[in-house]
C-alpha cells in the first residue's frame, strides 16, 4: 500500500470492478484500500456519443470495489477532447 502514498494530492484514475471509471484528486486511503476523492469525476463511455465527464466532488470508493488506480498526466488529459472520443463501456469483473 505504500505505493499509494505517493499519489496522495495528485491527479489519479480509478477502474472499478464494476466497470466505472473514476478521476480525482486522491485525497486519502486506508488499510482496505477505500479512496477518498476530491473535485471527482466519473467519465461515462459510449460508442455514439463522447465522454461523458459526470461532477461528483468529494466521493468516497469502497477498497472492494477497486481494480486499478493510476495517475494521471494532466497535461496529456487536458488536451484531450472528450466530445470526440467514442469507446465501448467496460464490462464489470465477473468472480
Amino acid at each position: 500500500m505504500s505505493g499509494l502514498e505517493s499519489y496522495v494530492n495528485n491527479t489519479v484514475s480509478i477502474i472499478t470492478a464494476d466497470g466505472r471509471n473514476f478521476v480525482g484528486t486522491l485525497k486519502g486511503f486506508d488499510q482496505t484500500v477505500n479512496i477518498i476523492l476530491d473535485e471527482s469525476h466519473e467519465r461515462v463511455y459510449s460508442m455514439t456519443a463522447g465522454i461523458e465527464q459526470v461532477v461528483l466532488g468529494l466521493h468516497i470508493i469502497r477498497g472492494d470495489n477497486v481494480a486499478i488506480i493510476g495517475q494521471l498526466d494532466e497535461s496529456v488529459d487536458s488536451k484531450l477532447d472528450f466530445s470526440s472520443i467514442r469507446g465501448m463501456p467496460l464490462e464489470p469483473v465477473v468472480h
